[in-house]
Formats: structure tokens, sequence, C-alpha cells
């Protein structure tokens, strides 16, 4: 950046060539190191439409998550906006056990159902760096958004530099299915444990509505 001083006093930045080049291989490099992860999103919310199913990437979704698993007892701001799942910090409060969160799941789907209690919700969430991953299991609290809000959680592994998965199934908590890539193609390595949702709440309907069309 460069500070630019007009005749009448007034100062501006400027952004210089060599800055614009600078954020052109900042962009490129961050799109990059995206790429792998937005294809694997991609592919599962692909998957999920040939399996007749309605799917969403990068939805915000309330969920409602036990107090323990942030590690108090009670939240002394319940005017405070609520933070993204698996944070130590203050939310709204949701009765005198449970705190209400924002989890954003990389795909979200349903069944292609008129039957509310067909639905079927289920979250995906895909990990394609296994020092995410490792970081990842150790937030009870995102699991448990993913599995208040849907009747099922997926952990989709995706592969290294050298066509390894990023991790083993054992080391995702029990509570959630694993899907691992193999040269390309999604395959289960351990079935998610389901529950019945009878119906979806309003305002999951309301952030599906406003998220626009699915795959």
């Amino acid at each position: 950046l460069e500070r630019v001083r007009s005749p009448d006093g007034v100062e501006t930045l400027r952004v210089t060539d060599a800055g614009i080049v600078t954020l052109a291989q900042v962009f490129a490099t961050n799109k990059a190191a995206r790429n792998p992860h937005e294809a694997l999103v991609e592919q599962v919310a692909q998957s999920m439409g040939r399996a007749g199913r309605l799917a969403w990437r990068g939805l915000m979704l309330r969920a409602r998550v036990p107090l323990a698993l942030f590690g108090v007892e009670d939240i002394p701001a319940p005017e405070a906006p609520p933070l993204i799942a698996g944070e130590p910090a203050p939310a709204y409060q949701a009765g005198s056990e449970h705190a209400w969160v924002m989890a954003c799941p990389d795909v979200f789907s349903i069944r292609r159902s008129t039957v509310e209690a067909y639905l079927e919700p289920v979250v995906h969430e895909i990990k394609v760096s296994r020092a995410d991953l490792l970081g990842d299991i150790k937030k009870p609290a995102k699991r448990a958004a993913y599995l208040d809000m849907a009747g099922a959680c997926w952990y989709v592994l995706g592969e290294d530099g050298r066509g390894r998965a990023i991790g083993d199934p054992t080391e995702v908590p029990s509570e959630c299915g694993v899907m691992l890539v193999d040269r390309g193609v999604l395959r289960v390595a351990r079935e998610a444990p389901r529950r019945a949702i009878e119906r979806l709440p309003f305002h999951v309907w309301m952030t599906l509505a406003h998220a626009g069309s699915p795959w």
C-alpha cells in the first residue's frame, strides 16, 4: 500500500502495482489450497443427488448443544451472538443445560420426500488435511451440533499427496460414520448410527429457502 496526500491535504491509500501482483499471487495460492476440499465437497453433494437426495453446501444452521461440552455450567451473556460450534465461548442460552450455536456443515442433505418424517437429514463433514481432521475430532460440541440438526453425521476423509487416506476410521468418534476416497470413488468404511427425526425445525426450512436451489 502507498499513502497519497492530495493538494488539499486529504490522505488516501493506493494499491501499488507491486501490491496488485502480490494480491494476485496470494489469491492463486489460496484458491489452490481450497480446491481439494471444494472438489470433494462437490463430489459428495453430487453423490447425494444421485442417491435421490437434495443437498446444500455451506449452510449455516442453528443447533442446540449441551453446555457441558463447552466446559461451562452457565452462560453469563445470553444476548451474545451465537458462535461457531466447538468454540469454548459464550453463545445463546437454550435452557438450563444447553446453548444455541451456529454450525456450518460442508454438505447437508435430505431425502426427496413429501412426508416430513421421511426426510432423514444427514450431515457430511469433509476433511482433506490430517491436521484439520485431528483438530476437528477434538471438538465434541461441533459433532453434537451436527447430530442435533441431522439424523446421521459422516466424516469423509480425503487422500494425501501419495493417495493415502488422511486418517483411519478408528480415529473418528463412534457417533459418526466414515467414508473414504478410494481412487476417486467414495466408499463406506463405517456406517453412521442413525436416529429418526420427525420434522425439521422451522428455522432450518427458512435457511434452506434462503439458500436457493440444492444439488
